[in-house]
C-alpha cells in the first residue's frame, strides 16, 4: 500500500462498536458536510463526509457498527470489503479510526484487533471517558497507545474536546510508513493460513485486487458456513476441491491444539489482556450501582413496561399531536401560496399546473416534514440517553411471537402516524431480513392519512348506536376495529414473511446495554435536520413528480365548449344576480345566491373530473372495484389518493357536485348528505350502504394508498422491488378484504 502523503486527498474509514459514540465523532468532524446513500446491492446505509485539514481534503467513511469483522451475510460483507478497499465506489481508506469506549475496553478492543490484522494505518479514539470515570474506571491512554503500538487519543465528540490531537494523530499516522499486521494467532494457525492463501491465490480477488487478502482467508478458515462460504459457493461441485483444502486445514488445526473456531476467541481475548495489563484502574465508583438501580426498574416487567407505556404515549403524541400546530403552518404556507398565484394569473392551464400540480406537490412532500423532525428528535433523544434499548429489550418478548425482535416495535408504533417516519425509523434495525420485515408490515398501521376516510365514512353509514349503559358506541368501536385490522393482518403477513422468502433464525436479541448519559442537543438537532433533508431531497422528488402526474390525469382532457357553454352561462346568470343583490344590501338574497354560485362552480368542477383521464380510468375499473360494492365514482377517488390517501375525500368531493373543502363543518356535511343520497344509475338504488362503508374503509386500512410510503421504503431499500412488492401484496390484500367485507356484509342485512 503507497503512502498516503503524497494524496490530496484522504480517505478516513470510521469502525467501531454499536453505542461507542461513532455516529457522534462523525458528525462532529464532519459537520452539515454529509452526503447519506446506500452501498450498491444491499440496504446497508452509506454514509460519508468531509473534513479539510492542513490544506488536505479527508473523506470520511462512517461504518456500520458491528462487534465483529466476520461477515455473516452481504451487508455485514460491506465493512470489511471497505476496510480491504474492495468497494466499488469507494477508494481503499488510507486510515481506519476506530473507536473504543473507555468503560468496555475488553470487547471493543476484541474488534480493534480484527482492523489491526489489515494492515492499514490505525488511531484509537478512545470515547466516554466521562462516563468510565463516573463509574470509577480509567484508562491509561499513553500506556494503552505502547502496547498496542498506534495512538490512542481520549475524546469527548459531544463537547469537541481533544478532536484536533486525533485529526493531528491521523494526520501523523497516514503520512508514516504503512504498519505491519498484527499477529494474533499462534504459530500453527498462521502457517496454515499462509498456506492456504497461495492455494487460493486471486480466487478471493475483489474490486481493484489481483489477489486474495490474506484476511478473507483467515475468516474462511475460521467461520464454517460463514458468508465467505456462499460467497465462493463451496458447495459446488466445481468447488469440491477447495472445500476439502479448507477441512483438511481444519482438521491439522485441530490436530495441533488450534480448534477453530475456538482458537480465535482464545487468541483475540488474550491478545486484549496482555494489551490491557495495567491499563485499567477500577476504583468501583458509585456510577454502576446507580446504574444497576435504573435499570432493575427500566428493564422489570411491570414498571418497566408502565415506563414503556408513558414514552411510547409520548412519543406517539408528538408525532400525531404535537406536529399539527407546525402541519398547519405549512399547510397555511401552500395555501396562501396558491391563493397568490390564483390571483396574479389568469384562469388556465398554467395557473391549474403551478396551483394544483406544483404548489400542491410541494406541499405534499413538506407536510410530512414536522412529523419526520419530532420523530427522529425522540428517537435519537432516547437513544443517546441509553433508554431505546432498554425499550427494545422489554418488548422483544411480544415481537419474537411474529419472528421479529424488540428493535421493530418502535418503528411500527411509529406508524400509526405516518409510516414515512416509521419506516425511517427501521434504521435501528441492524438485521437485513428483520429490517425489510419491519419496512413491508409498517404500511399497515392505521395512519392519521386514513383518518379522514374513517371519519367520514362512520360518520354517515354507521348508526350511533350505546352499548353497556352508553360506555360503548358502536362507531368508535368500529373505528378500534380499522386499526385493529391492520395490526392483525401485519403480524401475519410478519409471520408469513418470516417462514419464507424473508426466512430467518427467530431473532436471538443479543444487546449490549450502552452507558446512561444526557443526550446531547447538538447531535440530536444534527440527527433531526440530516434526516429531514434526506427526506426531502430523496424521496420528495418522488412524490413531487406522482403529484403532477396526477394533476395531469385530473385536468386533462377538457370539456369541450359546446359542453362546458350552458354551464358558464348558468353561472354567469347567477354572478349577475349576485351583483345585483349586493347592490341592493340583500344580505338575505346574496347569501343564497353566493351558495349557488358555489354549486355552479362545483357542477363544473365535477363534470370536467368525471371528463378527465382519471375519470375515464375510474371507469374503466368499474367492472373490477364492482364486486367491492363500489362504482367507478368510488374507483376513481382511489386512484386519485395514491399520492396521499386522504385526498380520497375532497376526491368525492369534487364527483358528487361538493368542491373539494370537505374537510370539516358544513363541507362535511354536505358530502355526508351527497354520500347518502347517491344511487346506482341503473336501478336507483342506495350507491352507499354499511356493507359500501366498510368495504371502503377496510379497502383503505389495508392497500398501500401512499405514494410518499413506497418513496421511502426505495429509499431506505435501495431498489424498486420492495415497494413493488408492498404496493402489489397491500393491494391484493385490500381487494380481497374489501371483497369479501362487503360480500359477508350485504348477505348479513339482506
Amino acid at each position: 500500500m503507497a503512502v498516503a502523503s503524497e494524496k490530496t486527498t484522504w480517505s478516513i474509514a470510521l469502525v467501531g462498536n454499536p453505542n461507542t459514540g461513532k455516529s457522534t465523532l462523525f458528525g462532529a468532524l464532519s459537520g452539515v458536510a454529509q452526503r447519506v446513500g446506500n452501498y450498491p446491492g444491499v440496504t446497508v446505509e452509506k454514509k460519508l463526509g468531509e473534513v479539510v485539514h492542513d490544506g488536505r481534503r479527508w473523506v470520511l467513511i462512517d461504518l456500520p457498527g458491528t462487534y465483529s469483522l466476520a461477515p455473516r451475510s452481504p451487508d455485514e460483507m460491506v465493512t470489511v470489503d471497505v476496510l480491504l478497499g474492495r468497494q466499488a465506489d469507494l477508494p481503499p481508506p488510507d486510515v481506519v479510526v476506530c473507536v473504543v469506549a473507555a468503560g468496555n475496553l475488553n470487547r471493543n478492543l476484541y474488534l480493534l484487533s480484527q482492523v489491526m490484522e489489515l494492515g492499514r494505518p490505525v488511531v484509537v479514539a478512545l470515547t466516554m471517558n466521562d462516563l468510565a470515570e463516573a463509574e470509577g474506571v480509567s484508562v491509561d491512554a499513553a500506556l494503552l497507545a505502547r502496547r498496542l503500538g498506534v495512538p490512542v487519543v481520549p475524546i469527548q465528540a459531544r463537547r469537541g474536546e481533544g478532536l484536533d490531537v486525533l485529526k493531528a494523530a491521523v494526520e501523523r499516522a497516514g503520512a508514516g510508513d504503512p504498519p505491519a499486521p498484527v499477529e494474533i494467532f499462534p504459530e500453527p494457525f498462521r502457517r496454515e493460513v499462509d498456506r492456504l492463501a497461495d492455494e487460493l491465490d486471486g480466487k478471493l480477488g475483489g474490486v481493484g485486487t489481483t489477489h486474495s487478502p490474506r484476511y478473507l482467508v483467515e475468516r474462511l478458515v475460521l467461520d464454517a458456513g460463514s458468508y465467505i462460504e456462499a460467497r465462493l459457493d463451496l458447495t459446488d461441485a466445481g468447488r469440491r476441491d477447495l472445500r476439502d483444502r479448507v477441512e483438511e486445514a481444519r482438521e491439522r488445526l485441530a490436530e495441533a491444539g488450534c480448534r477453530v473456531p475456538d482458537v480465535e476467541t482464545t487468541s483475540r481475548y488474550a491478545w486484549v489482556a496482555r494489551s490491557t495489563e495495567g491499563v485499567v484502574q477500577d476504583s468501583g465508583g458509585a456510577g454502576p450501582r446507580f446504574a444497576d438501580r435504573l435499570d432493575s426498574i427500566l428493564t422489570h416487567r411491570l414498571w418497566g413496561s408502565l415506563v414503556l407505556i408513558a414514552v411510547l404515549l409520548l412519543t406517539f403524541s408528538a408525532v400525531f399531536s404535537w406536529a399539527t400546530v407546525p402541519m398547519d403552518l405549512v399547510d397555511a404556507g401552500f395555501e396562501a401560496l396558491g391563493s397568490a398565484i390564483e390571483g396574479a394569473l389568469p384562469e388556465g392551464a398554467i395557473r391549474s399546473l403551478l396551483v394544483g400540480g406544483i404548489v400542491k406537490g410541494l406541499g405534499a412532500v413538506v407536510i410530512f416534514l414536522p412529523q419526520i423532525l419530532i420523530l427522529f428528535g425522540i428517537l435519537t433523544a432516547l437513544e443517546e440517553c441509553g433508554y431505546l434499548s432498554r425499550a427494545a429489550y422489554l418488548m422483544d418478548r411480544i415481537m419474537v411471537r411474529v419472528g421479529l425482535s424488540g428493535k421493530s416495535f418502535i418503528p411500527l408504533l411509529s406508524s400509526f402516524a405516518c409510516a414515512i417516519p416509521g419506516v425511517m425509523a427501521t434504521r435501528v434495525i441492524e438485521n437485513r431480513r428483520d429490517r425489510l420485515t419491519t419496512i413491508l408490515i409498517a404500511p399497515l398501521m392505521s395512519c392519521s392519512a386514513r383518518l379522514p376516510v374513517y371519519t367520514l365514512m362512520i360518520g354517515a353509514f354507521i348508526p350511533k348506536r350505546a352499548y353497556l349503559g352508553g360506555w360503548l358506541q358502536l362507531q368508535g368501536l368500529t373505528m378500534l376495529a380499522m386499526y385493529l385490522v391492520g395490526v392483525v393482518v401485519a403480524a401475519l403477513v410478519a409471520l408469513l414473511l418470516k417462514r419464507t422468502f424473508l426466512r430467518s433464525a427467530t431473532p436471538v436479541f443479543l444487546m449490549e446495554m450502552p452507558a446512561y448519559q444526557w443526550p446531547s442537543p447538538i447531535v440530536v438537532a444534527r440527527r433531526m435536520l440530516e434526516r429531514g433533508w434526506d427526506f426531502l431531497y430523496n424521496a420528495g422528488t418522488i412524490i413531487f413528480a406522482v403529484s403532477i402526474v396526477m394533476w395531469g390525469l385530473l385536468y386533462y382532457p377538457r370539456l369541450s365548449e359546446a359542453d362546458l357553454a350552458p354551464m358558464l352561462a348558468g353561472k354567469a346568470q347567477v354572478e349577475r344576480e349576485l351583483e345585483t343583490a349586493r347592490a341592493a344590501n340583500d344580505a338575505a338574497g346574496a347569501e343564497a345566491l353566493e351558495a349557488s354560485v358555489r354549486e355552479a362552480e362545483n357542477h363544473i368542477a365535477g363534470a370536467q373530473e368525471r371528463q378527465s383521464l382519471l375519470g375515464r380510468m375510474g371507469r374503466f375499473i368499474e367492472p373490477v372495484v364492482r364486486p367491492l360494492g363500489w362504482d367507478w365514482r368510488i374507483g376513481a377517488a382511489a386512484i386519485a389518493s395514491f399520492p396521499a390517501r386522504e385526498v380520497v375525500v375532497a376526491t368525492l368531493g369534487v364527483i358528487f357536485d361538493v368542491g373539494e373543502d370537505v374537510e370539516e363543518g358544513e363541507g362535511e356535511q354536505r358530502l355526508t348528505q351527497a354520500l347518502q343520497s347517491a344511487t346506482w344509475p341503473e336501478s336507483g338504488r342506495p350507491l352507499f350502504t354499511m356493507p359500501v362503508a366498510l368495504s371502503i374503509m377496510v379497502f383503505f386500512a389495508l392497500c398501500a394508498q401512499c405514494v410518499s410510503t413506497l418513496a421511502v421504503i426505495w429509499r431506505e431499500t435501495g431498489s424498486w422491488t420492495w415497494p413493488a412488492l408492498s404496493f402489489a401484496y397491500m393491494t391484493l390484500l385490500a381487494y380481497v378484504g374489501a371483497f369479501a367485507t362487503y360480500q359477508v356484509g350485504t348477505w348479513l342485512v339482506s
